[in-house]
């Protein structure tokens, strides 16, 4: 379903991405970590067609994208891409954002306005849905653009931290709830970017390790687990990976405590 092909990112001298292959497969929730900085939300920002590489590709149901104008409009029409921070209309209400992503994803009204209803109403959101955006909290607009990336019924979801931006207990468990409902399917392709270990444990189907700006690893949590022979949590297993003098880093820390 989306293949990344030797994909080379950098801005100005500073290389961001190192001739980067990843295939994620029709139905899969692949989780994306790594340490700040290692090229993760570039990496996602270029399967969504919003970056250009300088060198390699990146092909979404075999269309490679930015290859042509048709290639591109086809696959926009199976991409929903949710940024870290992504724009939202400040001056428009809720419901008529939800409305309108709807209808450029050519979803049908009858669905769109009950699946509305419901998202507002699973995100909390119902007393504010005819409200300005401008006048929501920092986390109901993460709420509302969540709600936005839900409402298009795309095939193929790229979120860049979608737990972050301030969401309260109840929305994130609502978001791991539906999360975990579309990678049961096997219509839904999902790349998901996140910094908390224990919300991938429970979604991910694989884990692809960015450091340095490549795959240093890509596997099932448990297949992580025997890469780096730790049987502990998913946290640990990641830090053996990715910052391997973490936990030396934390003793030192504390050393000058000890009388």
């Amino acid at each position: 379903m989306i293949k990344v092909v030797d994909l080379t990112q950098h801005y100005g001298v500073r290389p961001v991405l190192r001739g980067v292959n990843l295939e994620v497969q029709p139905g899969e929730l692949l989780g994306l970590m790594g340490p700040n900085g290692m090229g993760k939300s570039t990496l996602l920002a270029a399967m969504a067609g919003v970056l250009s590489p300088q060198k390699g590709h990146v092909e979404i149901d075999g269309k490679q994208r930015r290859s042509s104008p048709e290639n591109e409009a086809a696959i926009r029409k199976q991409v929903l891409y949710l940024p870290d921070h992504p724009w939202l209309p400040m001056f428009r209400t809720g419901r008529e954002f939800l409305l309108a992503v709807g209808d450029i994803y050519e979803v049908d009204d009858e669905r769109l306005f009950d699946h509305v209803e419901r998202l507002l109403k699973l995100f909390d959101l119902e007393e504010k849905a005819d409200s300005p955006i401008r006048s929501y909290s920092s986390g109901q607009q993460k709420k509302i653009a969540i709600c936005a990336a839900l409402v298009t019924d795309a095939p193929i979801l790229l979120l860049d931290e979608p737990f972050s931006g301030g969401l309260d207990p109840a929305a994130i468990l609502a978001l791991k709830k539906v999360l975990k409902r579309l990678a049961d399917r096997e219509d839904v392709t999902v790349v998901m970017a996140t910094p908390v270990p224990e919300i991938v444990e429970g979604l991910a189907h694989r884990v692809a390790i960015l450091r340095r700006g490549e795959i240093a690893a890509c596997d099932p949590p448990d297949g992580l687990r025997k890469l780096t022979n730790c049987d502990g949590p998913l946290e640990v297993v990641l830090e053996h990976l990715i910052s391997p003098q973490t936990l030396d880093n934390i003793e030192n820390y504390f050393a000058e405590d000890v009388p």
